[in-house]
Order: C-alpha cells, then structure tokens, then sequence
C-alpha cells in the first residue's frame, strides 16, 4: 500500500489534544479540515469509521475543571457531559458536507467477549452499509478502571480487526515514530516499519499532557491491528489537511501488516488485550505449535492466572509470548494435566472433553498466516 487511496475502508483516531482547545471546547478549524479530508475520500468511495476522543475533556469544561485530576466517578460524569458536545460537533460538521453520522459507545467487555464482539461488528456493518460514518469512543460512563481500554488508541486498533479494516490511521499531536523522544531531543523519524520488534517498542515515549495514550500505546496498537492484516499510520493532525497530507504520502510513520490472510476468529484472538491467563510450555510443545500443531497437556510445564473454559489465554516459551489462544480447561483442572498425556486426563479429571488444551483452530502463533 503506497497510500490511503489504495484502501477500501479507513479508520481514522483523532486524540483530545487535537479536537479539544484546552480549557475551551471543540477546536472547530481542525474540525473542518478533518471533515474535508474525509468527504474527499468518500468521494473515491472509500468506507470511514472515526475513533473520536474528547468527551471527558469537554465534560471538564463544562464542570469547569480543566486543570484537576478527576476521580474514576468525576470521569465517568464528564464523559456523559462531554459526550453529547463530541457527538453533535461531528454530526453538525458533517451536515455541512451532506453526510449522515452515527454514534457507538464501546467497552473492552464488548470487544473482548466474543458474542458482544459480533453483535457490535454486526451494527457498524449495517451503518456502513447505510452510507453513514460511525462515531465510535469508549463508553467511560459505565467502564471500571479495571475493564477499559483507557486510551483508543488500541480501541482503534481492535475495531480495525473488528471491521477487517484496510488501513488504521492515527492522528495525534506527534508526526510519527522517532528513533529517540522527540520531547527530549531532536531525533529522525522513522518511515517505515515492517517489523514490531524490540528495539521499535524501546523507542516509545511518554504520553500527551491531555490524552491518555502516547508513543506507547501507538506501539501495542500497531501490534493488535497489524497481526489481523491491517496497515497503520501514525500522524501528526497539526498539519493542514492532515489527512490528506498522509494520503499523498508525505508524512507520518507506516506500519505493515503483519498477517494478510488471518480468519475472522483468530484476528479476534490475536488482538484480545484482557486475557485472563498464561501457559509455560517446553521446547517440544514450542516446535509444534511451530508446526501448525494443536497444544497438548504433555507439552505444558506450568501456567497463571485464573482462566475459564474458552478464555483467551498466552502462550510463552523461555517466557517469551509466542501465540495466543482459546483453553479447553479451565485454570484448575489445567493444573491437574500439566505434563500429562492426552490419554491420562480422563482417568485424572474424570472426564474428557477434548484431547488439545488448544486447539489450532483456535490457536494463533506468530507469524500464522492461515485462510479461512
């Protein structure tokens, strides 16, 4: 992909420190040019979904408290403020441009629980479908510290997957990924990145004074959306016309996908962030899995966590993650198994309902590359 043209459907970030003058409301110039950008790529048929931050900010404002530190329970009733100032400011610009708008609030619980997962893909697919540009933020009015995404950058992320979307592009008050915090010194930019490997995560820097995300978040968003075969861009949104600066190629950093083939299930697995355990196997269960090989007991050497039956769970070798994916057994009766050939575990737990711990179905190793 040599630019956001070559795309079907798009996913657009915008942070609060672009959308939101500090202490002031809805930036309405950035507003516009960003409704430009975006009417100019409808016009070449291609499908937008915008990831919209801000609502707390605007709450802030109204309650008159821009410069405090908020409670979980102040967030919460600033966002549901705040909310309703987002989404009529987008609404309201895009009327200009004649084009019809939707709001979804999400949760992690919608995203990490698979039936939720489908009901909401099934919603935007109907709104796209409608010819209307969904306008997605996190539902902070009723998500708890523990159970939320905190940042959409990698809400993002996981709708991308979600959606099977083409392309994921971040705008932020940063131009891209710099080989050293461009806060601390002047550092090079970085154009291209065909690996998410461990000296690219060491380069992340520290968040933005207003949003909750920074280099890093970007970081593990480009992760998640990049395993299920989607591009991402991370781009500055000070630039006039920033959407359409990226478009002609002349800035921000581009991520390629990781997987271009992936199923629809195992882009759910790959991106889920709230796993609820972690499986230790040994080097033989390792070259299985290697191998496109389910996962057995005998190969597992121990595990974390407190997982249930269907839970997405890590998978690490040498405590390195190598895959990812859904358990058969629940944390318990794993424990019982681990070590344990397949035939054993009926006569140690009982019962036997199935011989994997994972089945490869179900299984996402790095660098899988599997069709549905």
């Amino acid at each position: 992909m040599k630019s956001i043209s070559d795309s079907n459907r798009v996913i657009i970030k915008i942070g609060s420190s672009l959308l939101i003058n500090k202490g002031s409301g809805i930036n309405t110039k950035f507003l516009d040019e960003v409704v430009e950008d975006i009417s100019s790529l409808k016009k070449e048929g291609i499908e937008i979904l915008i990831v919209s931050s801000g609502a707390i900010e605007l709450g802030k404002v109204e309650l008159n408290k821009t410069n405090e530190k908020l409670t979980l329970s102040e967030s919460q009733a600033a966002s549901s403020i705040g909310q309703i100032k987002l989404i009529n400011a987008w609404k309201s610009a895009f009327e200009k441009k004649n084009i019809l708008t939707a709001q979804i609030l999400i949760t992690a619980e919608d995203t990490e629980n698979r039936k939720r997962f489908l009901n909401a893909r099934t919603t935007i697919e109907e709104l796209l479908k409608d010819n209307f540009i969904p306008i997605i933020n996190e539902n902070d009015t009723v998500a708890t510290s523990e159970i939320k995404y905190g940042d959409n950058d990698r809400l993002a992320a996981r709708i991308a997957g979600m959606v099977s979307a083409d392309c994921l592009l971040l705008l932020s008050n940063v131009n891209g990924l710099h080989k050293k915090d461009p806060n601390i010194e002047k550092s090079e930019i970085i154009f291209e990145v065909e690996n998410i490997d461990q000296k690219i995560i060491d380069m992340a820097g520290t968040a933005s004074p207003m949003g909750k995300g920074g280099m890093k978040t970007k970081i593990e968003a480009a992760k998640i959306a990049t395993k299920t075969g989607c591009y991402m861009i991370i781009s500055s949104g000070t630039n006039k016309r920033p959407i359409s600066s990226v478009k002609k190629g002349e800035v921000g950093t581009w991520f390629s996908p990781q997987s271009k083939n992936i199923n629809a299930l195992k882009s759910w697995i790959s991106g889920s962030i709230n796993t609820t355990g972690i499986i230790h196997i040994d080097e033989g269960a390792s070259g299985a899995l290697d191998l496109g090989n389910s996962l057995l007991s005998v190969g597992i050497s121990r595990c974390e966590g407190n997982f249930d039956k269907g839970d997405a769970v890590i998978i690490k070798y040498k405590d390195n993650e190598i895959a990812r994916g859904l358990t058969n057994y629940n944390f318990q009766d794993l424990t019982k198994i681990i070590g344990k050939k397949s035939e054993e575990i009926e006569e140690i737990l009982g019962y036997l309902d199935k011989t994997e711990v994972i089945h490869r179905n179900n299984l996402v190793y790095s660098g899988d590359n599997e069709e549905d």
